[in-house]
C-alpha cells in the first residue's frame, strides 16, 4: 500500500521526470495543480524568492504562516523574516468575501498576495504556492540554488466538497507513527481535510486503551499472516508474529500534527463485527466466551461482540478514552459485516430480542448501534457507520 501511494503521488504531482535533468524552476506550462483550481490566469514573468524575502500573515492564519516558514527553511534553507504587512513581500491576509476554505493567490514580480476568509483557505493557498515551486524543495538538502523563481499568476479557488478525505486501515497492516504523519502531510498537500483512521480489526487492535491493557499486550499481535491468495488450497502462512500499536502519546502527537496540516482525524473502532482481536484478549465479550486467536487470515468472522451489559460497559469505556484523544466531531463505529450466527444461538440475545419487541437479529444490531450512538452523542460527538 505504501509503495502504491507514493507511485500515485509522484505520477500525479510531478509527472514522470528525471530528477537529474529536471530544471530547478517550475514553468507553469509544465505544471499541474492538484486539485485543479477553479480559475487560473497566467501573467508572464516570475517572482524571485530568496533569503531576503519577507513574510506577513494575519494572526488567525498562523497554521499557513508556520507551514510556509518551515517548508522554505527545510527545503531551501531560507529563513524568511516575519515583518509588517506594509514591508512584506509575501502577504497572507483576511478577506471575508472569500468562500469557506477558499482563497485568492496573486503572484506578481514584486509581491505574493494571499487572501482567505478562514485558516483553511489560507493554508490551502500555501499548498498551491508550494506546488508552484520546484519539486526539489520537497526533500531536505536537494535544492541547492540561491533563489526560487515562481511563475506570476492569479488563482481563485474553493473546494467543491466539504468532506475531502482518505482512509487507511492499520488493523490488517500496521504503519508506524512517522508514516502516518507523512501520509497526513501528503493529504494536506492535495487539500484533503479528513483522515479516516481504521484502528481496530479482527487481525489487530492498534490503539492503547489504558483500562484494558490486554488490547495492546495481546490483541495488537497475531501469530502469523496469510501469504498468497485467500482462495489458495492449502492456505499458506509466513509463520512470523506480526503487530504493533499506537500509544496514547503517539495518538496525541499525530492529532497535533494533523491540526497543523488542517486535517481532522476520524478514528474507527469497529462494532459489533470485525472484533475478533478484542475478543481474543477478552473472551467474555463474545456470546460463547470461548478463547479465539487474533485472526491470521482475511475475510468476515462469526466472532462478534455479544450485546450484553459487560460488552456495552467495555465499549463505552473504550470510546470514552478514544473521544478524549480525538477532538473531531465524528467517531466511526463500523457496523458492517457482522454475522449473526452466535446471536441466533445465544439465549441472552434471543431473550433480548423478545424483551425489546425486536423483529430478529438484524433488529438487535440496530438496537446495538442505536445504543452506542446515544452514548457517543451524550459526549458531544456524532457517529459514522
Amino acid at each position: 500500500m505504501r509503495n502504491l501511494f507514493y507511485i500515485f503521488l509522484i505520477l500525479s504531482f510531478w509527472g514522470i521526470v528525471s530528477c537529474q535533468n529536471q530544471e530547478t524552476t517550475t514553468p507553469i506550462e509544465k505544471h499541474s495543480f492538484i486539485p485543479k483550481p477553479k480559475s487560473l490566469e497566467l501573467l508572464g514573468g516570475t517572482f524571485t524568492l530568496n533569503k531576503t524575502t519577507t513574510l506577513y500573515y494575519d494572526k488567525d492564519f498562523k497554521i499557513a504562516g508556520d507551514f510556509l516558514l518551515n517548508y522554505l527553511e527545510k527545503g531551501a534553507g531560507f529563513q524568511l523574516k516575519v515583518t509588517s504587512e506594509k514591508d512584506a513581500d509575501i502577504i497572507i491576509i483576511k478577506d471575508s468575501l472569500q468562500l469557506p476554505e477558499g482563497y485568492s493567490l496573486t503572484i506578481l514580480d514584486d509581491a505574493i498576495l494571499i487572501k482567505a476568509s478562514d485558516s483553511g483557505g489560507a493554508f490551502y493557498a500555501t499548498q498551491t504556492l508550494r506546488q508552484s515551486m520546484p519539486f526539489q524543495l520537497e526533500k531536505k538538502g536537494f535544492f541547492q540554488k540561491k533563489k526560487i523563481e515562481i511563475p506570476q499568476l492569479k488563482i481563485n479557488d474553493a473546494p467543491a466538497f466539504k468532506y475531502r478525505g482518505m482512509h487507511l486501515d492499520v488493523g490488517r497492516h500496521f504503519f508506524p507513527k512517522e508514516f502516518i504523519k507523512e501520509y497526513i502531510a501528503n493529504l494536506a498537500m492535495l487539500k484533503m481535510n479528513y483522515f479516516h483512521w481504521h484502528l481496530t480489526e479482527d487481525q489487530g487492535w492498534r490503539i492503547e486503551i489504558k483500562q484494558y491493557p490486554k488490547l495492546t499486550e495481546h490483541a495488537a499481535y497475531r501469530n502469523e499472516t496469510l501469504i498468497g491468495h485467500y482462495n489458495d488450497s492449502p492456505q499458506k502462512y509466513d509463520g512470523s508474529p506480526y503487530g504493533g500499536f499506537y500509544t496514547q502519546e503517539d495518538i496525541k502527537e499525530i492529532v497535533a500534527f494533523a491540526a497543523k496540516n488542517n486535517v481532522t482525524i476520524i478514528p474507527e473502532i469497529e462494532m459489533p463485527g470485525h472484533s475478533q482481536a478484542a475478543i481474543s484478549a477478552y473472551p467474555e465479550l463474545a456470546c460463547t466466551g470461548e478463547q479465539v486467536p487474533v485472526a491470521t487470515t482475511w475475510g468476515v468472522f462469526p466472532n462478534i461482540y455479544c450485546p450484553n451489559e459487560q460488552t456495552f460497559t467495555f465499549l463505552e469505556n473504550v470510546l470514552t478514552e478514544v473521544m478524549e484523544l480525538f477532538p473531531g466531531e465524528y467517531i466511526h463505529i463500523g457496523g458492517d459485516e457482522a454475522p449473526k450466527t452466535q446471536w441466533k444461538d445465544c439465549d441472552h440475545c434471543q431473550n433480548l430480542i423478545k424483551d425489546l419487541s425486536l423483529k430478529d437479529e438484524h433488529g438487535l444490531q440496530s438496537y446495538f448501534i442505536t445504543r452506542m450512538e446515544k452514548f457517543i452523542n451524550s459526549k458531544g460527538k456524532k457517529i459514522i457507520g
